[in-house]
């Protein structure tokens, strides 16, 4: 058996959670390999809706084994939140939630750094959710951070180190802030791990492997806030491709084996950073509004714009993928016309290839398609798309070389058609 990595192709948001979710019941083991609480994966069915930030989107089903693999950063606070709340609803993680022992944990104060960081930027900001990640991968590469094993050993005695060290830290910003307020809940939360299945993730997952268990690796954000290749300095702060799920799980690159990318049937950003393909019209606005694009982590509105093929070819192509997936066409139903992008220009150069920058004066070239004047949301097979769907399809198939597998229609479980 090969782990199949399912992922974002764009700027994340691309509906990873209900993909996964449909299709966990193929699969024994679903784990999340980066990231942190800074996701926001979200899963429709029987009438209820869920948004998923630390707990990979495969735990609503029974009898499978979900795991936090070591390349997340795991927040304490956040996470039993998360817990207490499907707690509440009936559901008992303990029983198939494992948690890797080398999975890095952010701190209260990795948060205050992430604010006052950001804070100091003024007009620079990246855009950063002040989860507090970056501050806590900047620590796991200095050597300095805490890991969800260090909380079975002396836990108190190294948070106060780190705690003081970044104390000093935050003397360099005039930022102002309240210790106990970020400090509140944090040892309930570190003892709530404790009552996680903690693991040697590594040797368990190649376990799986070795007995025959089918895996799904699920990506958060998406490639183009990757660390390495996406749009810099406007990006997470992992490695949100194919390649950081063999580092973020401890699997070789030969046993990879699908590669499911993920993408909208147009594009979406939250925060900072440039979007060439950017509408600041009433077609941006309307893809806002039947998208419902709001951040379900930070509830703040993205910023929507026409799908961009030399983007996603950039990212298929980094990725290796080899099956796509393409999300909310329901959207784009009431588009007379719509255009993708399949090219850049750049002064008086045509480019076809993404970019090391994406500069101020890039306009995008646009080929223009029929829109489909009518509502897929209750289209349940293939068989039912209108023709101009269809049409939309091919092209895309065509210029990225990789089949469309799956087309969802809406944001239930029900509204996702395999073709």
């Amino acid at each position: 058996m090969k782990v199949d990595v399912l992922l974002g192709l764009q700027w994340g948001d691309e509906g990873k959670g209900k993909v996964v979710d449909v299709m966990t019941p193929k699969y024994d083991v679903i784990t999340r390999f980066q990231g942190g609480p800074n996701a926001g994966h979200t899963l429709e069915f029987d009438d209820q809706k869920f948004v998923l930030h630390n707990i990979p989107s495969g735990i609503f089903r029974e009898g499978t084994i979900n795991v936090i693999g070591n390349g997340v950063v795991l927040d304490p606070i956040s996470f039993k939140k998360e817990i207490d709340g499907l707690s509440a609803k009936g559901f008992d993680l303990t029983k198939n939630l494992y948690i890797s022992k080398k999975a890095h944990l952010i701190l209260p104060t990795h948060r205050i750094l992430d604010a006052a960081s950001e804070a100091s930027k003024g007009d620079t900001k990246i855009g950063s959710t002040l989860k507090g990640i970056g501050p806590t991968y900047m620590d796991k590469t200095g050597r300095n951070g805490l890991r969800v094993g260090d909380i079975l050993h002396d836990f108190d005695k190294k948070y106060a180190a780190l705690k003081e060290k970044h104390m000093r830290l935050l003397e360099m910003y005039n930022f102002e802030f309240n210790i106990e307020e970020f400090e509140a809940g944090l040892m309930e939360g570190i003892e709530n791990i404790k009552k996680f299945k903690l693991i040697e993730s590594e040797h368990e997952i190649n376990r799986y492997i070795t007995e025959g268990k089918s895996i799904l690796a699920e990506g958060a954000q998406g490639t183009l806030l990757d660390i390495d290749f996406g749009s810099y300095p406007f990006v997470t702060s992992s490695n949100t491709v194919c390649a950081g799920a063999c580092t973020g799980m401890g699997i070789a690159p030969n046993k990879i084996g699908e590669v499911f990318g993920i993408f909208k049937a147009y594009c979406t950003r939250v925060g900072s950073g440039p979007f060439p393909t950017e509408l600041f019209d009433e077609v941006g606005e309307n893809l806002r509004k039947n998208g419902n694009e709001f951040g379900s982590t930070t509830g703040r509105p993205r910023r929507c714009g026409w799908l961009d093929l030399v983007a996603l070819k950039y990212s298929v192509m980094i990725n290796g993928v080899t099956k796509l997936i393409m999300m909310k066409g329901d959207v784009l139903s009431d588009q007379e016309t719509i255009k993708v992008a399949t090219a850049y220009k750049i002064g008086d150069e045509i480019i076809e290839e993404f970019p090391y920058e994406l500069p101020d004066n890039l306009e995008p070239v646009y080929t223009e398609l029929p829109g489909w004047k009518c509502d897929l949301t209750g289209v349940r097979s293939e068989n039912e798309f209108p023709e101009e769907l269809n049409l939309y399809i091919d092209f895309l198939e065509r210029e990225l070389g990789i089949p469309i597998t799956i087309v969802s229609v809406g944001p239930d479980r029900e509204q996702t058609i395999v073709r």
